[in-house]
């Protein structure tokens, strides 16, 4: 299961994800990385992982392969909350922080939530929350 969440800024996508995913619902997830990409300079994202037991084999291949078109984007990636118990999870979002210098990613225990979520909305420097004023168009 990978469903959207709520998030109170634009710019992040937020999600929960549990059991096994599912190729359709990780495109649905990527869908709306685009979409906030298509309007925002730079992109969060919150990440709420509980009792994820695996990804389909079409899911893992999706997920693969939209990480590799990421690899020259990386520039509309600003912040990663990542929430979740999960030891070997915590331990995969520390190896892909230091694969992927460009994004700051960060976890968090389950209890920390509403942090994360704060955490991911803050803008970076010289973002503004409407990047219309600032001439930004998308790519």
């Amino acid at each position: 299961m990978l469903d959207l969440i709520s998030h109170p800024a634009d710019h992040v996508v937020a999600m929960k994800a549990g059991g096994v995913v599912t190729a359709q619902e990780l495109q649905h997830a990527i869908d709306a990385i685009e979409a906030a990409k298509r309007v925002h300079p730079r992109i969060s994202l919150v990440v709420e992982i509980d009792a994820l037991r695996w990804l389909t084999l079409t899911a893992l291949l999706k997920d693969i392969g939209y990480g590799l078109t990421q690899l020259g984007d990386l520039e509309h990636y600003h912040r990663a909350a990542v929430v979740t118990d999960q030891e070997w999870i915590k331990h995969l979002a520390h190896l892909e922080e230091r694969l992927f210098k460009a994004m700051e990613i960060r976890t968090f225990p389950k209890r920390d939530h509403a942090v994360a979520m704060a955490w991911a909305g803050e803008l970076p420097k010289g973002d503004h929350e409407n990047p219309e004023e600032d001439g930004y168009h998308g790519a």
